[in-house]
């Protein structure tokens, strides 16, 4: 290759693509956040928790138990799960009685 010399496609040797599929991530090893916020709602404060990296099946599942658990309602969007009001600590709790190791983020 000439020096400083820039190919698109240099080699099809660069694009392999993974073998087998990746193994999923340890709960206690995710990076799973939780925070308050009120952009876009009206005005009315929600708590976010992302970086759960469980199927449809599976956010629903512990939706349903935070839900319970804290008496207000949610929804779960595209992986993160929204729950009415700030509900950070009591979220928080139910998620490392679950396995997980979250962190609160942001204010």
């Amino acid at each position: 290759m000439p020096k400083g010399g820039w190919q698109e496609f240099s080699s099809a040797d660069s694009l392999q693509r993974p073998t087998k599929a990746a193994e999923p991530t340890p709960k206690t090893e995710r990076m799973v956040r939780v925070q308050p916020t009120r952009g876009g709602k009206g005005g009315k404060t929600v708590t976010v928790i992302r970086g759960l990296e469980l199927d449809s099946e599976g956010i629903k599942v512990l939706l349903k138990k935070l839900k319970t658990r804290i008496g207000s309602g949610g929804t779960a969007k595209d992986g993160v799960i929204e729950l009415q009001g700030d509900q950070v600590d009591l979220a928080l709790e139910l998620l490392i009685q679950e396995g997980y190791r979250p962190k609160r983020a942001g204010g």
